[in-house]
């Protein structure tokens, strides 16, 4: 008996008419007949949220280590159903995030240098930070998917007093440093990344966006022919997995439509990027259900996006809590606002519950995406009121594909560098470097495991 299946090519893509371009998710039918099974990349993710946690919501009332104790402290709750795909890490630390050499503001140096491990300060050009480690990996990376890394951010009008500068905002606005002077701006409209991801991300001007929303097709009309010239040749499995693929891309298209005709009833004159839903929870989940699309078609391995930016002045009206945000954090022993700003860090982590449970359920290979993903969800900052650098809330969610023994909180030493969590994702990616940023060296991959 001879086995003659050809694989489909890993980089398929459906084509059709004009700029039209879809990835595809990993089949069986990628998988040459009688060959070792092939084993899904690992992506790194960084999620980053502003101005500080409340760490007594956060961390466990005793501070043990080992297994999560059945209920978790109240910011973490939401999070509940994932304690077994995730690790809790204590007494990280950002020194370089503290004021030694001021400049950039308390706001403008932690989330500087969260992903740089160099202090940002002023010098004689207006800003200067490092290559961050999420560039570090893109630069080895990144040929191999069709982006190196996505940037992606949240935010809607700025406050009065958000940022005082430029040259401030240039730190408050940006996770990922191509290099020590040019920070990569995140992408805040969902309809700029869908058509980055799906089309030739040209960048239309307003009259060109209304009458291409007058005239929009779906982007799976454009490549129908192709989708079905494809199923022909796979399996029930495997047709099934391509249904529900691009069956996701359909509903992010039907919420990138239904935001746009809400923003425009909300305030048809508004100065607001046509793609940007109003509501905070419906932006995030446009925002992650297009990033577990590229996740899943290895658009990409390496991402990071900032919650909204450092030091926002953002209100949660939705919620109930019409006060900004950074305000609030400035509780000084309170109770109405260290209330107030324990329910927007519980509102957060209710959005991210949400989007791990897609990630869970979006099946690849034996196991999950979420299995192969490296999630870093944390802040710059610990307590936002005293802008504490140290122990900085941090989750590890994921295997790594089968790096990580989630499920349990690891405390570390006291002052702990971020970076030896940086050298120890790189060293996973398959980009080792010798020193990064504070580094004092790696975190024992033995904790990990």
């Amino acid at each position: 008996m001879f086995i003659t299946r050809k694989a489909i090519s890993r980089r398929t893509i459906l084509r059709g008419m004009g700029s039209a371009a879809i990835a595809l998710p990993f089949l069986d039918s990628m998988v040459p007949a009688l060959a070792a099974p092939t084993k899904a990349p690992v992506r790194l993710a960084f999620l980053y949220v502003p101005n500080g946690i409340m760490m007594s919501a956060w961390n466990p009332k005793e501070d043990y280590e080992g297994k999560f104790a059945d209920e978790l402290p109240r910011v973490m709750k939401p999070l509940t159903d994932f304690k077994g795909d995730m690790l809790q890490l204590g007494n990280l630390t950002h020194n370089s995030g503290r004021a030694l050499l001021d400049g950039a503001g308390d706001h403008g140096r932690c989330s500087g240098s969260y992903l740089t491990g160099i202090q940002v300060k002023k010098t004689t050009i207006d800003i200067k930070a490092s290559i961050s480690c999420d560039q570090i990996i893109a630069n080895k990376i990144g040929s191999q998917t069709r982006f190196p890394s996505l940037e992606l951010g949240m935010d809607d009008a700025r406050q009065a007093g958000d940022c005082d500068s430029g040259y401030s905002c240039a730190y408050t606005n940006n996770l990922a440093w191509r290099s020590e002077t040019q920070p990569l701006p995140p992408t805040l409209d969902p309809r700029v990344f869908f058509e980055r991801l799906f089309g030739d991300g040209v960048i239309l001007s307003p009259e060109e966006r209304a009458r291409q929303a007058k005239d929009r097709q779906s982007i799976l009309d454009f490549v129908t022919a192709d989708t079905k010239k494809l199923e022909t040749s796979l399996g029930p499995t495997d047709r099934r997995k391509l249904d529900e693929y691009l069956s996701s891309i359909r509903e992010v298209e039907r919420q990138l439509e239904k935001a746009e005709k809400d923003n425009a009833q909300i305030n048809p004159g508004m100065d607001k990027p046509y793609g940007v839903p109003a509501d905070f929870a419906e932006h995030f989940r446009l925002l992650t259900d297009m990033i577990t699309i590229a996740f899943q078609s290895d658009m990409t391995r390496v991402l990071t996006f900032m919650v909204t930016h450092e030091g926002t002045s953002r209100a949660y009206r939705e919620i109930g809590i019409p006060d900004g945000h950074h305000p609030c954090t400035h509780h000084q022993n309170k109770p109405d606002l260290i209330e107030k700003t324990t329910q927007i860090n519980v509102y957060h982590t209710t959005q991210l519950a949400a989007w791990l449970g897609k990630l869970k359920a979006t099946k690849e290979g034996d196991g999950s995406l979420l299995d192969n993903m490296m999630l870093v969800y944390g802040a710059g900052l610990s307590d936002g009121n005293r802008h504490l650098h140290e122990d900085l809330p941090t989750l590890l969610i994921g295997r790594g594909g089968g790096f990580l023994n989630p499920g349990r909180r690891i405390v570390y030493r006291r002052e702990t560098p971020m970076c030896n969590l940086h050298l120890t994702l790189m060293d996973r990616m398959g980009v080792p470097v010798e020193n990064f940023g504070d580094a004092s060296g790696r975190l024992d991959p033995a904790s990990l495991s």
